[in-house]
């Protein structure tokens, strides 16, 4: 997971301590305490988010989502918490960051009627395939296989997200990012930019987990981001 200076953020790595209940837009101040944040299924999630000190390297304190997939009733409820947000908001896409974004995204795309877009990291989707008896359709092939890509800056060195151009079909869909933490946003604004180079319309971005320390900061190139719980430093 990475993180990017153009995105007005200071580097961090995307990993916090123990969640807590929180089912809002960060980065923006409501008028009055959202209905979601009472809602018991945040704390279910927020309890199911195991905690692994100095993982991937020293001092980081990394959220573990596995322990809450463990949990169908809770990863449903984290599920549903997303589909009833965007039911109804037209909703062309769910664009998925690997790997994480894999799991939350596809079920919430199915729920809400609308496709997934994988986002994947460098050299796993195919750019052409050689195997083809005429021109006309390797021109089709490579058009099909059509790879754009964004990198990012992490931490640690750099990254690259990478999208098939095809996925979005007409100027102006309407699409979803979904990952399952946010930190200082590198990932997401590489996303959002690779996105809106295809030609699509990025309502929202939304994460299971956000960092309190750069709440401020989650307004990504533009563009609102919706997380269910917080994690406590």
């Amino acid at each position: 997971m990475g993180e990017e200076a153009s995105c007005d953020a200071v580097s961090l790595t995307e990993a916090g301590t123990n969640a807590k209940p929180v089912g809002k837009e960060v980065g923006r101040e409501p008028a009055a305490a959202p209905a979601a944040a009472a809602d018991p299924r945040l704390q279910g999630i927020s309890d199911a988010i195991r905690v692994v000190p100095h993982f991937p390297k020293q001092g980081i304190m990394f959220n573990d989502i596995t322990t809450l997939l463990l949990r169908p009733r809770v990863f449903k409820d984290a599920v549903d918490l997303f589909v009833e947000r965007y039911r109804g908001m037209g909703i062309d896409a769910v664009a998925g960051i690997e790997a994480r974004g894999f799991v939350f995204g596809p079920a919430i795309a199915l729920a809400i009627g609308a496709k997934f877009i994988p986002l994947r990291k460098p050299r796993k989707l195919p750019e052409s395939c050689a195997d083809t008896g005429s021109r006309k359709q390797l021109l089709l092939l490579l058009l099909e296989g059509e790879v754009i890509s964004e990198k990012y800056v992490l931490e640690y060195g750099t990254d690259c997200l990478e999208m098939r151009v095809g996925a979005i079909e007409r100027s102006g869909e309407r699409v979803l990012v979904i990952d399952d933490l946010v930190a200082t946003g590198g990932t997401l604004c590489a996303a959002i930019r690779l996105l809106e180079r295809a030609g699509a319309d990025v309502v929202e971005c939304a994460c299971v987990i956000g960092l309190p320390k750069f709440k401020d900061l989650y307004k990504l190139n533009g563009k609102p981001v919706y997380v269910l719980v917080e994690s406590r430093e």
